[in-house]
């Protein structure tokens, strides 16, 4: 927050307005993409360029780019109509002018928000697009004229405001609402305590309770880094007092933490991305979703309880566990919440935005009542002020990110870009499945050190998802072996954040914490490709049996390799639990 005060009942308000114009949206109906899609990100400049400016220069320069930005994107929403008939031709140098201001500010947006590499991809794309015509050889473009090219990206419906932010704008919006106002109350307190009554009388205890709070935590939040700096606070001082090794403890909130990205309901915005890209329904992609996510936290578990055969992994005390009573008051504070979501998409079969609705409605009930549930106004008042600063911070977030990749994803479809790489892949796999899979995991896991998670999910499957449909793997396959890939960044070095975040927080080495990450997290490198070797796992809506079976396999699989890796057993033992574990995890290979 700001470091003036009277600046709080502004950012209060705006992000009160934020909530208002994205749940607006699903009762106003239909508006058209070129009114909402502008105003969505008119909404969000201020929160980019002035909330979290770093530097008095840094708030004077995002003042000028919000003023222009803002006036831009109303320009474009009240003009819509006549912009609709330019089939997105500029017609003028005012227009021209406009476009490269607003694709400049959507990159330096990004850039605040998150650094470079996003917006430096941004701008490679842009200069591809604009020049590429020179290039020799099949990947230069016939070229397209500066008026259609800029206005195909600014006043059409092919970059800026093109699908993903309307999904931005329709889905994730909804999302992020709903998981801050959980998380402005007592929500998360009983993720931890329902965790620690669950998992912190056994062996690793500490652990585990880290594992099983940064899945439900991550449930909503979707984002490793959020997830670390949260559930983090409180699981490593309590692993450490334990007597956790350093790098034990650091890494297994790093992993725990991220795996949230993979848990529905929200997967860091990849679930609704996914609807966007695959035309598979929410609940589906949800059902497909869930049983690779439990089985990554499954691993992990597992992983804890071989690091027990080495080390004095202790329970919580039990004067540090919560009571019987108090675990279950304190649950109800997300239990209730996702029960209302839960049934209004499954049972009544309401649209996930419109259940979300009804979950946000009752979450903001219970921002007004505290643990011993009496009803205390002003907390509640206090505590939705939170929630809509925290809105107004999460959204523009999460849409600096997808406008800033939409360029990439417009200019890839107006120069068919994605197309060649897309037949690169085919031709250097030599037309077979798993070759392209590994060069797939290999674009993933370079582009995901670069960038975030979702955004390098976006960029990769545009251009190898074509592919690897073209070689047999069914679209949601294909989307969640990408999204997964996606995300071995967060702990995987080079460049991994949730290591970082996790390491710094405890004061040790990142290497060290890096590494005993990928033995914990080695269900982050098999998963995605038993999904392939195994298709049924993600059938569960459709092929309950075959997808519970599945998953007994790759689960057994998994902790045979974990042991393997990690637990005290000879080298002959070794061999065998990974032959064994091989074995399971891939046992569908043979008949795909």
């Amino acid at each position: 927050m700001p470091p003036n005060p009277i600046f709080s009942g502004l950012w209060i308000a705006l992000g009160a307005l934020s909530m208002v114009f994205h749940i607006g949206l699903i009762f106003y109906g239909l508006v058209p993409n070129l009114v909402a899609r502008p105003l969505h990100m008119a909404l969000i400049l201020p929160w980019v360029f002035l909330f979290a400016a770093k530097s008095r220069a840094g708030w004077w320069s995002g003042l000028g780019l919000t003023g222009v930005g803002v006036l831009g994107c109303l320009w474009i929403a009240f003009n819509h109509t006549m912009l609709r008939d330019q089939y997105g031709f500029l017609e003028n140098a005012f227009q021209v002018a406009l476009a490269l201001a607003l694709l400049g500010i959507a990159m330096e947006g990004a850039r605040r928000m998150i650094g470079w590499p996003l917006p430096l991809v941004a701008l490679c794309a842009l200069l591809y697009g604009l020049y590429g015509q020179h290039i020799p050889g099949e990947f230069g473009h016939a070229g397209t004229p500066l008026a259609s090219f800029l206005g195909t990206l600014v006043i059409a419906e092919g970059g800026l405001w093109g699908s993903l932010t309307g999904v931005s704008v329709g889905v994730v919006a909804i999302f992020v609402i709903f998981g801050a106002v959980l998380n402005a109350g007592e929500a998360g307190q009983g993720f931890m305590n329902v965790a620690s009554a669950a998992a912190g009388r056994l062996t690793g205890g500490a652990a585990k309770v880290s594992v099983l709070s940064s899945a439900l935590f991550g449930s909503i939040s979707g984002s490793a880094s959020a997830n670390v700096a949260s559930t983090g606070a409180i699981t490593l001082p309590a692993m450490t007092k334990l007597g956790y090794p350093k790098r034990l403890a650091a890494a297994v909130e790093a992993v725990a933490s991220s795996g949230g990205q993979i848990m529905p309901p929200l997967m860091g915005a990849g679930a609704f991305v996914m609807v966007e890209l695959t035309g598979v329904p929410y609940t589906q992609i949800m059902l497909a979703a869930l049983p690779p996510a439990i089985l990554y936290f499954l691993t992990v578990w597992m992983g804890i309880n071989a690091y027990a055969q080495r080390f004095d992994l202790q329970s919580v005390p039990e004067d540090e566990r919560p009571n019987r009573r108090m675990v279950l008051i304190t649950s109800a504070f997300f239990l209730v919440p996702f029960t209302v979501l839960l049934v209004a998409m499954f049972a009544l079969g309401f649209t996930p935005q419109y259940a979300a609705v009804l979950a946000i409605i009752t979450g903001g009930a219970a921002l007004f009542f505290d643990a011993t549930l009496r009803m205390n106004i002003g907390q509640g008042i206090a505590r939705s002020g939170t929630a809509m600063i925290a809105i107004g911070q999460q959204v523009a977030m999460i849409a600096a990110i997808i406008i800033c990749a939409s360029i990439i994803i417009g200019v890839l479809g107006i120069t068919g870009l994605g197309i060649k790489i897309t037949s690169v892949i085919l031709s250097g796999s030599g037309g077979a499945l798993w070759p392209a899979l590994l060069l797939t995991a290999l674009a993933c896991l370079l582009l995901g050190m670069e960038v975030p998670t979702t955004a390098a999910y976006v960029i990769c499957v545009s251009v190898a998802g074509p592919a690897l449909t073209q070689l047999g793997l069914e679209p949601l396959q294909a989307h969640l072996f990408v999204f997964w890939f996606a995300l071995l960044s967060t702990i995987t070095p080079p460049v991994c954040g949730a290591v970082f975040i996790a390491a710094g927080m405890i004061g040790e080495n990142w290497l060290k914490v890096a590494l005993t990450a990928m033995a914990l997290g080695l269900g982050l490198y098999i998963i995605p490709l038993s999904m392939i070797a195994n298709p049924a796992l993600l059938r569960l809506g459709s092929d309950t049996g075959g997808a519970v079976l599945a998953f007994a396999m790759i689960g057994t699989g998994l902790s045979f390799l974990s042991y393997a890796l990690i637990g005290r057993a000879s080298l002959w033992r070794r061999a065998l639990l990974t032959v064994a574990g091989g074995a399971a995890c891939f046992a569908g290979a043979a008949f795909f």
